[in-house]
């Protein structure tokens, strides 16, 4: 069966068995969690969910259209005592998009607490006594990239350069750049196409908003399919938090 253009994805989830290689490794998902995740309560096998907060480009010009459901389970849970601090080791694998489904081998590449989600969609410019319009905001995303809605520029935080592009409603696409110090990739598998970033900047990567979260384990190598959290006290990462995934390569 063969799909064109925007209909490629609807095709794809038309299909009874789909594999993860029709998202292409390296395509960035970025998904506000439906409920918390927590060392103290959650349970090893217990699903986990989030859904997907931009529409997510496809290089053959398909989408992922907005509010997909990310699933996936809890796999492993050391709760903190008295002497260790906590860790839980869990797995995203699955869109279901429309009642259809898609296997996924995910990485993660950022994650950023829900007071972090909430900041950066606040407008940094100052409002004069008539307001001005959500379309005319200016944004700081997780990690540092402003983005003028009004001119639909997206600059680096870092030494501001042109770096993206933004609708009036705040969806930002760019191409996701390497932090080799962190850990994080620039392109996968040659899969340098703009990427559907959300909140988050081109060069977020690790945690941000937590006191001493620590991302030990992010699934780019094995054990594959494994993400594994850690901290000092209890690893709770709350509702409304938000996750940068990457589609990773299927294993061999």
């Amino acid at each position: 069966m063969k799909c064109l253009g925007m209909f490629a994805l609807g095709c794809v989830l038309s299909a009874t068995t789909v594999s993860a290689q029709e998202i292409p490794a390296g395509t960035a998902l970025p998904v506000m969690l439906n409920s918390s995740l927590a060392a103290k309560k959650s349970m090893p096998g217990e699903k986990i969910s989030g859904r997907l907060m931009q529409d997510v480009l496809l290089p053959d010009g398909a989408r992922i259209r907005a509010g997909a459901q990310v699933t996936g389970e809890i796999l492993q849970v050391d709760r903190p005592t008295s002497t260790s601090g906590s860790r839980l080791v869990l797995r995203f694998d699955e869109l279901v998009s429309q009642g259809h489904s898609i296997s996924l081998t995910t990485n993660l590449r950022a994650i950023a607490s829900m007071t972090d989600i909430f900041e950066a969609q606040l407008p940094t410019n100052n409002f004069d006594e008539y307001g001005t319009s959500i379309a005319d905001w200016t944004t700081i995303q997780v990690g540092g990239d402003v983005v003028y809605r009004g001119s639909g520029q997206v600059f680096a935080g870092s030494d501001s350069h042109l770096v993206g592009r933004a609708t009036g409603g705040g969806d930002v696409t760019a191409q996701l750049t390497a932090v080799p110090n962190r850990g994080c990739r620039g392109p996968i598998e040659g899969n340098n196409h703009e990427q559907s970033l959300w909140l988050f900047s081109t060069s977020a990567c690790g945690p941000y908003g937590f006191s001493d979260l620590k991302i030990a384990h992010a699934d780019r190598t094995n054990p594959t399919g494994e993400i594994v959290l850690e901290s000092a006290s209890n690893v709770l990462v709350r509702g409304g938090s938000g996750v940068l995934l990457r589609v990773q390569p299927p294993p061999q």
